[in-house]
């Protein structure tokens, strides 16, 4: 297909009015998420009375969240790099399988070294689902709601974390086999993969790129069809161009993705903003939804007010990605990146300050509301930078690097509680949250509205180098 039919696809997909494709698309990616969140959280809402069933340590806690996270990295990698190489798709169910099988054998642990090996195939199995969804939703959805659809995914997703957090409070401090019930909530998942396997096709960005022309416009028109859109006359040419396309130079197929295009060449500048974005962000938020519920335990709160704290604060999630849903494809991504990282900030450090419940309510609820609102932007903005034949691999290795720096948070966290106390440990978090925004105002494209292919365009983004550079 030439560069320029390659276009057109996308823009019959921008076109199109939001219909029960797109309604079906999110149920299903969302509904997986949202399950897969429960499993991913709700280590943070038994920590604490595993800790006195198996006599763990705070070091111990530290060595299973960072486990935890070295799956998460090997999934976002593994995923991002089979997505580009061998579809979105088969990636998906791949992924969601593997999340499957390992949430069964957490149930059933043992030990912590068992639970440590359940925890890392289960976040390698979440996490690799995650960033090929990221990307999915992105390329089938219409510029102009890209970001509200994105949003309305996360917002379902975050009713895992109260879920895994009211099902820690009613359950756990009460029977000794509680926590088990809570880590087999995230089978309720399996509905939600059968979903994908029926409702999510290919990706057409994805089949055009690897030259599967007459597969992709396929595609493309059965969406049409389901949008009540009437398809154009396209004749597909067995030479890979289209007919009226004359005078366009055929474009080759372009190469396989490898992970050094990402740290040579034209995309190592993306690469390298949309990681400082990913690696900040993600710390943060992931300390603070994991550490909260033990670091309000260890600082004299008795389990149960812990767990209903907690609970509270995690209930608040997915009100923020609601509030997120009118602004997020109004607005600049970068500068909001930015204004929700100073005010997510300031809030922190008030968290950390005061000791009374109902001020540990208000501010914590302010936080979790804070995360996801954020959480949209960034999700979507680290998919709309990257190229078609690396989207998947860009964004889910920079999502994956932060999960890296994860697995030495839980030990610098323990650290810095230990050495500097309470306190410290969120106003470490609260400079973490300004750093991501920062990056991208500083650096990064704009996006919002924009088309994939015009988005990613090495004239646009030179332009908005300059831009910076002249301001």
């Amino acid at each position: 297909m030439t560069t320029t039919g390659v276009s057109a696809l996308g823009a019959r997909l921008d076109r199109l009015p939001l219909g029960p494709f797109h309604r079906r698309l999110v149920i299903a990616l969302a509904g997986m998420i949202l399950f897969e969140w429960v499993e991913t959280y709700s280590f943070a809402f038994v920590a604490p009375v595993l800790r006195t069933q198996w006599g763990l340590s705070l070091s111990g806690i530290a060595a299973i969240v960072g486990i935890s996270q070295l799956g998460a990295f090997t999934g976002g990698i593994a995923g991002g790099y089979l997505a580009d190489r061998i579809g979105r798709r088969r990636t998906m169910l791949a992924f969601v399988t593997v999340y499957c099988a390992a949430t069964a054998l957490c149930i059933a642990v043992q030990n912590p070294w068992q639970l440590m090996t359940a925890r890392f195939a289960a976040h390698l199995g979440a996490q690799g689902m995650a960033v090929v969804a990221i990307v999915v939703l992105t390329e089938f959805v219409p510029a102009a709601a890209r970001g509200r659809l994105q949003t309305y995914k996360v917002a379902v997703g975050s009713l895992g974390i109260p879920i895994a957090a009211w099902a820690g409070y009613f359950l756990v401090p009460h029977w000794t086999w509680g926590w088990r019930l809570v880590f087999a909530l995230g089978l309720f998942g399996v509905v939600f993969a059968w979903l994908i396997r029926r409702w999510v096709p290919e990706s057409p960005r994805w089949l055009a790129s690897r030259g599967r022309t007459e597969q992709a416009e396929a595609v493309v028109r059965e969406i049409e069809r389901q949008c009540g859109v009437t398809s154009p006359e396209t004749e597909v040419r067995t030479d890979g161009t289209d007919a009226g396309q004359g005078a366009e130079v055929t474009a080759r197929t372009p190469p396989r993705a490898r992970i050094r295009d990402l740290l040579a060449g034209a995309d190592r500048r993306t690469f390298l903003i949309v990681s400082a974005m990913w690696v900040t962000g993600l710390l943060t938020y992931s300390a603070y939804n994991t550490w909260t519920p033990t670091l309000l335990s260890e600082n004299g709160l008795e389990l149960d007010d812990t767990l209903l704290l907690s609970a509270a604060l995690a209930t608040a999630a997915p009100v923020g990605a609601l509030i997120a849903v009118p602004f997020i494809d109004r607005w600049d991504r970068r500068t909001t990146q930015l204004a929700l990282g100073l005010l997510t900030a300031v809030t922190l450090v008030l968290f950390g300050l005061v000791r009374s419940q109902a001020a540990i309510v208000v501010l914590g609820c302010a936080a979790s509301l804070l995360f996801q609102m954020a959480v949209p932007f960034l999700q979507v903005y680290s998919a709309e930078v990257f190229p078609t034949r690396i989207r998947a691999l860009g964004s889910g290795t920079a999502n994956a690097l932060s999960r890296i720096f994860n697995f030495a948070a839980p030990t610098l966290v323990a650290a810095l509680f230990a050495g500097l106390g309470y306190t410290a440990v969120f106003v470490f978090l609260a400079a973490l949250s300004l750093v991501g925004g920062c990056v991208a105002v500083a650096f990064g494209p704009r996006t919002t509205g924009m088309s994939l292919e015009d988005a990613t365009t090495p004239a646009h983004q030179s332009v908005t180098t300059k831009e910076k550079a002249s301001s």
